[in-house]
């Protein structure tokens, strides 16, 4: 008896997705809740795994088609044994990934591979089995199969000159371009920027931070934090709190237009904006203003390893009133970030390095970050902007401050 594999319901307001690739080809056996299907929404990438134990009989839809929610994907005969001869031809059909990737499903690692790592893997023929993973308990990231595939790459004989057309110019050889379709979560990321810029009226204010007292303080009682809380006592915890306090002092910073209306919260739910396989991601610290440092870092942690592995949810992703965004990991000394609508403003956080400052009539050397917050002029006021930057900066130069809520 064959069983219709339909499109699971995507999260709110969500109605539809894109095919981002099959994970089982038509002959080849599928056990219970095992994922066939992998697709691609504005914000996540959402396996859809069979209800039943058989043999997937047929693809309703290609790579690339999107689909409705309660839509057909595909037939799976339920009780059905895969035949030898039959799975592994059509697991050849695919993509053009060599047979070690398409018979991997059987090992232990490749049964936690994210969407996005068993994409790469098929793009650039590695077997998954022989890469040792980067990621929250040994598993496999995007970049560790990249990785991999370049020092494949590299290993690999060079091809014979002779194999060159007669009178081509050596300049060109090895020169190649390849057309990739955008994902749709890069779509609607590009979608939502430009938007941003298009709708809101941008403007970016700065300031720049003493990072001396934090530093001092994570470094008096980072072990201390750690072995009661078992969590690392980082950066970013003290910038969300800071973020609370001036967000509440200035509520308009904390809210956004919707419509001729101007809509406040007494809440402050911050979204942290971090680097997936896909893109760009920005998971919600949900009451940050209600959670200390320690139940701030938990949840950032979590959602680094769930955006590596690529297991964030829609729901992960839904509301936030405020972002901040640091760039500083990668290296940026300053920036302007861009405001992820609805929202009002973004904090934007740099890398720190030792500057000389003047420090009561002397210069010294202090390790300083340039931070910045861009904002809807539309709604809030340079005085306001400015206030709020302001009420961050003296909170990280005065952690103090954080603590009896000054």
């Amino acid at each position: 008896m064959a069983t219709e594999i339909t499109v699971p319901a995507l999260g709110e307001s969500v109605t539809e997705a894109s095919v981002g690739e099959w994970l089982k080809q038509p002959g080849e056996a599928v056990a219970v809740d095992e994922p066939i299907a992998s697709l691609e929404t504005d914000k996540v990438a959402v396996d859809v795994p069979s209800p039943v134990a058989g043999v997937l009989s047929e693809h309703k839809v290609a790579v690339g088609d999107t689909v409705e929610v309660g839509a057909l994907l595909a037939l799976v005969e339920e009780g059905a044994a895969a035949s030898g001869g039959a799975a592994k031809p059509a697991a050849a059909k695919a993509e053009s990934a060599p047979a070690a990737a398409a018979e991997t499903p059987a090992s232990d690692a490749s049964q936690t591979l994210s969407p996005a790592v068993r994409r790469a893997v098929l793009e650039h023929g590695v077997d998954p089995s022989t890469i040792k993973g980067t990621g929250k308990d040994g598993r496999l990231t995007k970049e560790d199969v990249i990785a991999a595939a370049k020092a494949k790459q590299s290993g690999a004989a060079p091809a014979p000159a002779a194999s060159a057309p007669a009178g081509s110019a050596p300049a060109s050889a090895g020169r190649n371009s390849e057309r990739v379709k955008m994902t749709r979560m890069r779509q609607t990321i590009a979608k939502r920027l430009k938007g941003a810029q298009e709708e809101a009226a941008l403007l970016t204010t700065f300031n720049d931070v003493d990072m001396s007292a934090v530093i001092e303080a994570r470094g008096k009682y980072k072990d201390m934090f750690a072995k009661k809380h078992d969590i690392k006592l980082g950066f970013m915890g003290f910038f969300a709190k800071a973020a609370c306090l001036a967000l509440k002092d200035v509520p308009s910073v904390n809210a956004y237009i919707e419509g001729d209306e101007v809509v406040y919260h007494d809440y402050v739910d911050i979204s942290v904006a971090v680097s997936a396989p896909n893109g760009l991601v920005v998971p919600v610290i949900r009451d940050c203003d209600k959670k200390g440092f320690a139940g701030i870092e938990k949840d950032i942690a979590d959602f680094g390893a769930r955006a590596r592995d690529g297991s964030l949810t829609m729901a992960d992703m839904t509301g936030g009133t405020f972002t901040i965004s640091n760039g500083g990991v990668f290296g940026s000394l300053m920036s302007t970030p861009i405001i992820n609508p609805p929202q009002s403003a973004v904090l934007g956080l740099h890398r720190i390095e030792d500057r000389p400052v003047a420090v009561n009539g002397e210069v010294v050397i202090r390790p300083m970050m340039y931070i910045a917050l861009s904002y809807d002029h539309r709604l809030i006021d340079g005085r306001e902007a400015v206030t709020a930057l302001k009420i961050i900066k003296e909170a990280i130069e005065d952690p103090t401050r954080m603590l009896i809520d000054l």
